[in-house]
C-alpha cells in the first residue's frame, strides 16, 4: 500500500511516497520557489514589499508548484501504485477565490473539460491577487481590536491570543483596506485546504489542526466561532470552508496525466505543525518534539483541550485526535550562533567541549537578540545572573544553552511531564544540548533524522484513512465523505 504526502512549505512543494507496509517513504521530488518558478517573483516563497511587515505570496504559484513536483514524482516511480494522498499547507497563509471559483474546479473535475495546468484552471478566479503568509505581521490594528473586544476570552476559545500572523486578523484588515474585493470573495481557504481543493476538484474541508491557527476556531466545539466571525466581518461565515477531517473527496480526474488513478481518496490536509507532529510519531501523549532551528519551537500531543495560563503557547487541533500544544522561541539557532561568534570558537567546543569543562555549573544567561516571543521581551542582547565578562568561554556556552532549555522547559509545564523528547533540527547534533535537555526535562532524548517529517505526516494520515475506510466498507460499506462542523 502507497500513499502520497504533499507538503505546501513557505518555499516549495514536496511529495512523497510512503511504503504502509514497511513504514518507510520510498521516493520524492521536490520544487523551490526560486529556483524553479523565477517567474512568480518570489525568491525567498514570498513577493518582495517595501513595508518588511508585509510577507505575500502568489497563490498561483503554489498550483504551479503542485503541477511541477507531480510531473517530477511521475518520472521517478510508478504513481499509478498511491492508493490515497494527504499533505499538509504552512499554515495561517489564506486565498481569496471568486464567484469563477467553483468553475475552475467543476474543470478539474470534468474529464472531457480538463484545463492544460493548474494556473489556467485558476484564471480569473483570485479575488485576491496575493496571499498573507504566516511571516506577514502588518495587522497590530486589528490584533488591538480583537484584544479590546474579547481579552482572554479569544485564547481560552480560540487557542490561541490575537497574533498579527494568524488569519482572522489577516482577513479582517483585507475586508477593511479592500472592502470591494472582500465582496467579490466567495471563498477564503488556507493553503492546505486550497491545494486539497484542486486535488479533488471541490470545495474542501478546513482541517481543526489547521483551522486552529485562524483565531476563528471555537476548539471546545470544533465549529467557527459565530461572534469571532462577525466581529471580523458579518458575511464572513458565508465565506469559510465547512470544518472537517478524514476524507476530504475522490482525486479528480485531471490528475491522471501524472499517472494517478482517478478517485481514489484524498485526506483532508492539515497545517505543517500538525503533520509534522505525525510525521515524527509524536501525535499521542508521553512525546514531545524540540525543533531547534531558527527559532526553537516545542509541541506535544494533549488529551483535552486547555490553554497556557500564561498565554504564550498556542493549542491546535491534532489530525489523529485531541489536540496538540505548540510554543515557539524566537531565539533560537540564531542566537546560538550568535553567542558562538562571540566566543569565537568552533563547534566542537560549542556543542560537547565546553560542557566537559563547565557542564556542572548553575549558571544561566538569557541572549535576546531578537524580541521574543515566549516570554515577551526586547532584544537586549545578552542578559545573564552573573559577572558575563569575568565568565570563561565555556560558562558562556553553558550559560546560554542552558538559559533556553530552562526557559523552553518553564514555558511548557503547563502541557505536561514526558518520557521522550525527540530532538530535531542541526542544534541537535550537540551532544552537550541534548544533555542539558535531558537534564532539565528529566526525560530520555532521541534524536530526529526526518527530514520531511510533514510530508511523511499527510502520507501516513492518508494511510490511516484508507486502512479505515478498506475496513469500514468491508464491514458496513463505503464510509461517510467527511465528518464536519459549521
Amino acid at each position: 500500500m502507497y500513499t502520497l504526502g504533499i507538503d505546501s512549505s513557505t518555499q516549495g512543494v514536496k511529495a512523497l511516497v510512503y511504503d504502509a507496509e514497511a513504514g518507510k517513504a520510498v521516493a520524492s521530488a521536490s520544487v523551490n520557489f526560486g529556483r524553479d518558478l523565477p517567474e512568480y517573483g518570489c525568491p525567498d516563497g514570498f513577493l518582495t514589499n517595501a513595508d518588511a511587515a508585509v510577507r505575500q505570496a502568489d497563490p498561483v504559484m503554489w498550483a504551479a508548484a503542485l503541477d511541477m513536483v507531480l510531473a517530477r514524482l511521475q518520472s521517478q516511480f510508478d504513481t499509478s501504485k498511491i492508493d490515497a494522498i494527504g499533505g499538509d499547507g504552512q499554515q495561517h497563509g489564506s486565498v481569496y477565490l471568486n464567484g469563477k471559483w467553483e468553475a475552475a474546479l467543476a474543470g478539474l473535475a470534468s474529464a472531457a473539460q480538463a484545463p492544460a495546468s493548474l494556473p489556467e484552471a485558476l484564471a480569473g478566479a483570485l479575488a485576491r491577487p496575493v496571499a498573507p503568509i504566516w511571516m506577514d505581521s502588518s495587522t497590530h490594528a486589528q490584533v488591538a481590536a480583537l484584544d479590546a473586544r474579547f481579552g482572554d476570552a479569544l485564547r481560552a476559545r480560540t487557542g490561541s491570543p490575537a497574533i498579527e500572523r494568524f488569519t482572522g486578523p489577516q482577513i479582517m484588515k483585507f475586508a477593511a483596506d479592500d472592502p470591494d474585493a472582500f465582496a467579490a470573495t466567495r471563498r477564503i481557504h488556507l493553503v492546505s485546504s486550497f491545494i486539497c481543493s484542486l486535488l479533488i476538484g471541490a470545495d474542501a474541508p478546513i482541517d481543526v489542526g489547521d483551522g486552529a491557527g485562524m483565531n476563528l476556531l471555537d476548539l471546545s466545539s470544533c465549529r467557527w466561532d459565530e461572534e469571532i466571525c462577525g466581529f471580523i466581518s458579518p458575511a464572513l461565515a458565508a465565506k469559510l470552508p465547512a470544518v472537517g477531517n478524514g476524507r476530504a473527496g475522490a482525486l479528480a480526474p485531471y490528475f491522471a496525466k501524472y499517472g494517478l488513478r482517478p478517485g481514489i481518496p484524498v485526506a483532508a490536509f492539515t497545517g505543517d505543525n500538525p503533520a509534522s507532529l505525525v510525521g515524527v510519531g509524536a501525535d499521542r501523549p508521553g512525546v514531545a518534539v524540540m525543533s531547534l532551528g531558527t527559532s526553537d519551537t516545542f509541541f506535544a500531543a494533549m488529551p483535552t483541550f486547555r490553554t497556557d495560563p500564561d498565554g504564550f503557547g498556542h493549542v491546535f487541533g491534532n489530525p489523529s485526535g485531541g489536540f496538540m500544544s505548540l510554543a515557539c522561541f524566537k531565539n533560537g539557532s540564531l542566537a546560538r550562533e550568535k553567542v558562538r561568534a562571540m566566543v569565537g570558537c568552533g563547534y566542537d567546543f560549542f556543542d560537547e567541549g565546553a560542557f566537559e569543562q563547565a557542564g556542572g555549573c548553575g549558571l544561566r544567561a538569557f541572549p535576546y537578540f531578537e524580541e521574543e516571543i515566549t516570554p515577551i521581551h526586547p532584544a537586549t542582547g545578552i542578559e545573564a545572573d552573573f559577572d558575563w565578562n569575568a565568565a570563561s568561554d565555556a560558562e558562556k556556552v553553558v550559560s546560554v544553552v542552558r538559559g533556553q532549555i530552562l526557559n523552553m522547559f518553564e514555558r511548557t509545564r503547563w502541557i505536561g511531564a514526558f518520557d521522550v523528547i525527540r530532538v530535531t533540527g542541526g542544534a541537535s547534533r550537540s551532544k552537550g544540548i541534548r544533555d542539558t535537555i535531558a537534564s532539565v526535562f528529566g526525560a530520555k532524548v532521541e534524536t530526529l533524522e526526518v527530514p520531511d517529517s510533514a510530508a511523511m505526516g499527510g502520507a501516513i494520515l492518508a494511510s490511516r484513512l484508507l486502512a479505515y475506510s478498506r475496513k469500514i466498507e468491508s464491514q458496513i460499506g463505503p464510509m461517510p465523505a467527511l465528518r464536519t462542523g459549521m
